[in-house]
């Protein structure tokens, strides 16, 4: 338990956002490049690798950090995240193939998930339930400004310094949060002593992850869905996630991810409505400067400038969100507004059209915005306050884990929804696609291919709102347990959380 006041704590988290920045900004900063990238090292067909190893081991790497910050403390964790992120970012800069560039984002990525898991972790180390509230809105707010800056920065230090640029801006900032973690944060020490590294589960994890998130990822695009190679990832993952079942259940002596915290009612409903969230808009909202660009017409050079009414929403709301938790101690009627707002401004970028105005598209996006800055940055919230602060790293590493699951899956899902329907709806002009239509200036594209896209569109809204409302329903069903006004975990009988026993 911390004792520091509000100005030790300053600077503190100064860092951490900084931290946070880097992770968020490295998910979009490097779109605007690819294209200078795959010209310069002449690898357009792994240029899909780029993206997906930092993806891979990003998502990996957050579950197992989570649980090793419980072991050895955040602080340690989590400057070997900022170091390693460092060193990635400084090898891809100086990548001289294709090979180099995916093996040093790898690594990249893994430093990104230690960063992102123990990020929120330290605000529970830092402040009791009823303060997180504010700081959790802020750094979700860090997270909606990095996807509108990224891109624009991206595409700024590209066309006027190098595309290697996009990776040596992460050094001076990294080594700048280093030394604010190392010279100003204490060293937390762990509640559980003499702990065991779970490595057998930490591998049949990774592995079963991996096997998961390729399937998706290479599914419809890579491979069809049907194919050898698909399939083969599927039943890989499945072997290798019920093995890890099966060992953490009867083997490991402290699992790298307990199961007893999915006997948790919260933890289990709060898993589901962040999965189903980041399913259906990461998978959806991919898809809205397509629309906006190839429908609408609009000149918007990058999709940052296109979603930036969304995202400035996102980030105002998330900040006021906080502020009201940490005033009011409630956060189920934010859970309950924010996937509300989120299914409605889904299935109202559903009813869009070739014909629908620039106001009108800009008031769909800023309620998606509204719901998302509502919903997005309570539920770590929520997990920290059903468990003691013995599992407060591996609890708040998994909100991460689902969304980003939910992200992949969703993304990969409604991308193959989109080349489908626009199939269907092309029909005698079926030589176009969704990827040539992304090269095609939208003033040449024919009246019936914008009309086929608009609706193809519109369906992949449509069903990301209806897999929301899943959220929504799911959020009903969440027992709101009162803030905590101190670290202390309370017995059952005073109102703790059921399933996990206390250590």
């Amino acid at each position: 338990m911390l004792h520091l006041s509000t100005r030790q704590k300053i600077p503190i988290m100064l860092a951490v956002m900084s931290g946070m920045l880097l992770a968020a900004l490295d998910q979009t900063i490097v779109s605007t490049a690819l294209p200078r990238i795959v010209s310069d090292l002449h690898g357009l067909k792994d240029l899909s690798w780029v993206v997906t190893a930092y993806l891979l081991t990003s998502t990996i790497s957050v579950p197992i950090s989570g649980k090793l910050s419980d072991i050895y403390g955040r602080k340690k964790l989590f400057l070997l995240a900022i170091l390693i992120f460092v060193t990635g970012s400084a090898l891809s800069g100086i990548s001289q193939n294709m090979a180099q560039l995916i093996g040093f984002r790898a690594l990249q990525g893994i430093g990104a998930g230690m960063l992102m898991s123990n990020a929120f972790a330290v605000i529970g180390d830092l402040f009791t339930p009823a303060e997180r509230g504010r700081w959790q809105g802020i750094i979700g707010g860090v997270f909606g400004l990095a996807s509108v800056i990224g891109p624009l920065l991206g595409g700024y230090l590209t066309d006027h310094a190098s595309w290697r640029w996009n990776f040596y801006i992460n050094v001076p900032v990294g080594i700048l949060a280093f030394f604010m973690i190392s010279s100003f944060m204490p060293h937390i020490t762990p509640d559980k002593k003499r702990q065991r590294i779970d490595y057998w589960g930490a591998g049949l994890l990774a592995g079963g992850l991996s096997a998961l998130l390729l399937g998706f990822v290479w599914g419809g695009s890579q491979y069809p869905w049907k194919s050898v190679q698909i399939i083969g990832m599927f039943a890989a993952a499945v072997i290798l996630l019920v093995s890890f079942v099966l060992v953490e259940r009867s083997h490991a002596k402290d699992p790298i991810l307990p199961l007893s915290l999915f006997k948790n009612r919260i933890f289990s409903l709060s898993m589901l409505i962040v999965f189903l969230i980041g399913f259906a808009m990461f998978g959806a909202i991919l898809y809205i400067p397509l629309y906006a660009q190839d429908v609408l017409g609009r000149t918007a050079t990058n999709s940052g400038v296109i979603m930036t009414p969304m995202v400035l929403t996102l980030v105002v709301v998330s900040i006021i969100a906080g502020q009201a938790v940490s005033r009011t101690g409630r956060y189920k009627p934010l859970a309950v507004f924010g996937t509300a707002a989120v299914t409605l401004g889904m299935l109202w970028l559903s009813t869009m059209g070739l014909h629908t105005a620039n106001g009108q598209f800009t008031a769909r996006m800023m309620l998606l915005g509204l719901g998302l800055g509502f919903s997005m940055p309570i539920f770590n919230l929520i997990v920290q306050n059903a468990f003691p602060h013995s599992l407060l790293g591996v609890a708040t590493s998994s909100v991460q884990l689902f969304r980003s699951i939910g992200a992949t899956i969703g993304v990969a899902v409604m991308g193959s929804i989109l080349n489908n329907r626009l199939a269907h709806n092309l029909g005698g002009a079926a030589h176009f696609s969704a990827n040539q239509l992304q090269n095609t200036n939208a003033r040449a594209l024919p009246t019936v291919v914008k009309q086929a896209l608009s609706s193809s569109i519109s369906d992949v809204f449509l069903i990301g709102g209806i897999v929301v409302s899943g959220a929504f329903i799911a959020s009903w069903f969440l027992k709101e347990i009162p803030l905590r006004t101190s670290h202390e975990y309370p017995t059952a009988s005073e109102g703790g959380a059921p399933g996990v026993a206390v250590h």
